[in-house]
């Protein structure tokens, strides 16, 4: 084929299952938006398969299989190496125990009807009108990816299979050239420059072997002659971005019967990356084992991405005012791992002039303000996932969270007066956590009772995390693949990749052990949080009122009677003084004509009844705020 024949081919953006289907994919979507932007005479389509699975299987038992990463990557891997049908069909119900939807279905009735829609899906398109077909791959989206891939390069072998997203990374790239020969193309961090140049050189020679050497792109050439594959190549500025385009996939969206069309999330990004995790080896993928922590222990979701970058905000506002009036839809979720440090409020300042009635979700860390709070809701803010994570400062401190308990305890209490849903998670298991952890963690749960619960999560060790990093320091012993993805694949790609999640040898049994009880605490939790916001009025647990110069605290308890409190002078003072935690030294500096034995007196007895939080000499009020705003 020449050059001038590819020229006139297409590209197709391809999203498999299993991502959730009530919103359009950002990486499609941007993708498409930059490669027109770049090559206005290059058609470029974005294909969401997994929202033509969500129809086809029904919206509720694709979501229940998208909520989990060993059901989702079971389905497909069913498909791809049926000979371990036995295994995997095993982990699939130890995974569904709980899903009464999913075991009714059962594996094999799943698979029939995902691999009949998949082949419809791959049917409805003719492959040779296209030179390149890009596959996105994110959580939940291995397997499916795979196999998407196995079936379109038997069916069609000259196209070009190019992958990429955050699954792949500098070394996990170059062992999969290898073990799956169909991908002839890894994209390697961000993708918009390396999938632009891959592209240019394909339209000027279709043949591979003519492909010169583009920092991001790795073919089984590149790995071969050893070139340098973990290489970034990526954008210094973010505005130079135009909006993503969804018209794809609100287009497909319009073919199901109007009982099955729904009102779509739309994902918009202010920034990639994270500010919190330093920057180690610029323009090169950070996937090495070192001595120090950066960014959240836990974490590893910014490996595709080198140092942090976000959109100015009046781009921002602009970006937001464009996709809702495009796709006539108010739900915004901001996608970003955190969003900017300096520059947040501006935004939400800003889109909050839009006289727009938005639903906005976001992700922040938990030393955001009050005050910040306030203008995020005032934009549309109407739940939040917070870097929680721990109840307790020691744990906070192993984790690398940069915030002590006492902090987000102010967040959650805040995030209860604005009326905000803090769907934020509670880590358990996680390696080197010990007792006290636990211990403080009780004890600190106990204070936040009236508060919306944490949702507990088991410890996971991911590729390229500051834990993987660093294992000694965690009391890790060895690092080995996920036991899971041994059910899933056969020994041969189990032995020669490493998968991004995995597992470890230390001590897991321990850790199990002495979580329980927190555990069972937050299950009690849950329960009497739901049982007292029962009813019409949903006020909050823990409440006051100001009369000026008196407050009376609401105290709402579970299976008991409401208690109230009234505080007068000084007392009321001190209590709204302390609505955000304050050190004992600055209390008795604001209050001096009140003696510092008896703010102590008085202090020592809110935190009994708890309603005042204390950590080291910082106290803090738990009440919310009623009444007048």
């Amino acid at each position: 084929m020449t050059g001038t024949e590819n020229k006139s081919k297409a590209v197709a953006l391809i999203s498999t299952p299993w991502p959730l289907y009530n919103r359009p994919s950002i990486q499609l979507g941007a993708l498409k938006a930059y490669l027109q932007l770049k090559c206005p005479d290059l058609r470029v389509e974005a294909r969401h398969f997994y929202l033509k699975l969500a129809d086809s299987l029904g919206y509720k038992l694709y979501q229940r299989i998208s909520e989990r990463t060993w059901l989702a990557e079971s389905i497909y891997a069913a498909l791809l190496f049926p000979q371990r049908f036995e295994a995997i069909e095993t982990l699939f119900n130890r995974e569904a125990r709980s899903k009464p939807l999913i075991l009714e279905a059962g594996l094999k009735q799943i698979t029939i009807r995902v691999k009949k829609e998949t082949e419809a899906c791959i049917s409805s398109m003719n492959w040779d009108d296209y030179m390149l077909a890009g596959f996105s791959v994110s959580l939940c989206q291995l397997t499916s990816s795979l196999y998407f891939i196995k079936r379109i390069k038997d069916k069609f072998p000259d196209l070009i299979i190019c992958i990429g997203g955050s699954t792949f990374s500098g070394t996990v790239a170059g062992d999969f050239t290898k073990l799956f020969p169909e991908v002839d193309v890894i994209i390697n961090g961000e993708g918009e420059m390396p999938l632009g140049q891959l592209i240019n050189c394909l339209r000027a020679s279709p043949d591979l072997a003519d492909l010169p050497p583009i920092n991001g792109v790795i073919t089984s050439k590149s790995v071969a002659s050893d070139d340098e594959i973990d290489a970034f190549n990526q954008l210094k500025n973010l505005n130079k971005l135009p909006p993503p385009n969804y018209d794809d996939y609100f287009a497909l969206l319009k073919t199901f019967k109007p009982t099955h069309r729904f009102f779509p999330v739309l994902p918009v990004e202010t920034s990639r990356g994270c500010w919190w995790q330093k920057a180690i080896a610029p323009g090169k993928a950070v996937l090495k084992k070192q001595g120090r922590v950066t960014g959240c222990a836990f974490c590893n979701l910014n490996l595709q991405w080198q140092g942090y970058r976000h959109k100015d905000p009046v781009r921002v506002l602009n970006e937001i005012d464009h996709l809702t009036g495009r796709y006539q839809t108010l739900s915004v979720s901001i996608v970003d791992n955190v969003l900017p440090r300096k520059s947040s409020r501006d935004v939400f300042n800003k889109v909050g002039s839009l006289k727009r009635d938005l639903h906005l979700f976001a992700e922040i860390r938990a030393n955001t303000s009050a005050s910040e709070l306030k203008v995020m809701r005032g934009a549309g803010i109407q739940e939040l996932q917070i870097g929680i994570e721990a109840l307790s400062t020691s744990l906070l401190k192993k984790l690398n969270k940069g915030t002590p308990a006492i902090q987000n305890l102010e967040i959650m209490r805040n995030c209860e007066a604005l009326g905000i849903v803090n769907s934020s998670n509670l880590i358990l298991h996680f390696p080197g956590s010990d007792e006290p952890d636990v211990a403080e963690t009780l004890h600190n749960i106990e204070f936040a009772l009236p508060f919306r619960p944490l949702q507990t999560v088991d410890f996971w060790l991911g590729l390229g995390s500051p834990v993987w990093q660093n294992p000694a320091a965690y009391g890790i012993k060895a690092i080995f693949n996920h036991p899971n993805w041994s059910r899933l694949f056969p020994g041969k790609y189990i032995r020669s990749m490493e998968f991004m999640i995995l597992a470890y040898r230390g001590d897991l049994g321990f850790q199990k052990k002495i979580w329980r009880p927190v555990q069972k605490k937050v299950v009690l939790w849950q329960k009497s949080y739901a049982e007292l916001q029962q009813g019409p009025t949903r006020a909050p647990i823990l409440s006051f009122r100001d009369g000026r110069e008196f407050l009376i605290i609401n105290q709402r308890q579970y299976q008991a009677e409401s208690i109230k409190h009234r505080l007068v002078g000084t007392s009321r003072l001190i209590y709204l003084f302390c609505m955000q935690h304050r050190s004992l030294t600055r209390i008795c500096s604001r209050f001096p004509n009140f003696a510092e034995d008896k703010i102590v007196a008085f202090l020592k007895m809110m935190v009994d009844k708890k309603l005042m939080f204390k950590e080291k000499d910082k106290y803090l009020s738990l009440a919310v705020p009623v009444g007048r705003s």
